[in-house]
């Protein structure tokens, strides 16, 4: 059996659960008003592909590799005006999100690390 990160969060319900208290966090808090109005009015699709992708990215299955191939996140967010403040709301959305799910606080750890490398890969606006 292998111990990975999908494993660890505790699988599908728990990450669906960590997805959904992300993009309700992003809804309801001022300050990430940023990176909400990068999203569409209903955020449904946004939760879906973000769970699938996280499903793979964590070594769970990979839903969205099946579903909509490679996920060349770059490219998928070179249409949006992404820099270092919307990715400091996204890590503390999710870093928030992850406490709240109680998520391990070494899992919590790993999780920011590999997320933050991700996110400041995203930055796509001079600033």
């Amino acid at each position: 059996m292998t111990d990975t990160p999908y494993e660890r969060l505790g699988g599908e319900a728990k990450l669906r659960a960590l997805v959904e208290r992300f993009y309700a966090l992003m809804d309801a808090e001022p300050e990430y008003y940023g990176i909400r109005k990068l999203h569409p009015d209903d955020l449904a699709s946004s939760t879906d592909k973000l769970f699938m992708f996280l499903s793979g990215w964590l070594g769970g299955p990979s839903l969205y590799v099946e579903r909509f191939g490679h996920p060349f996140l770059r490219a998928r967010h070179l249409p949006f005006a992404i820099g270092t403040s919307e990715r400091d709301q996204w890590m503390d959305c999710m870093a928030r999100a992850m406490a709240e799910e109680r998520i391990a606080p070494e899992l919590q750890a790993l999780l920011a690390g590999a997320l933050a490398r991700t996110a400041d890969h995203m930055r796509n606006r001079a600033e």
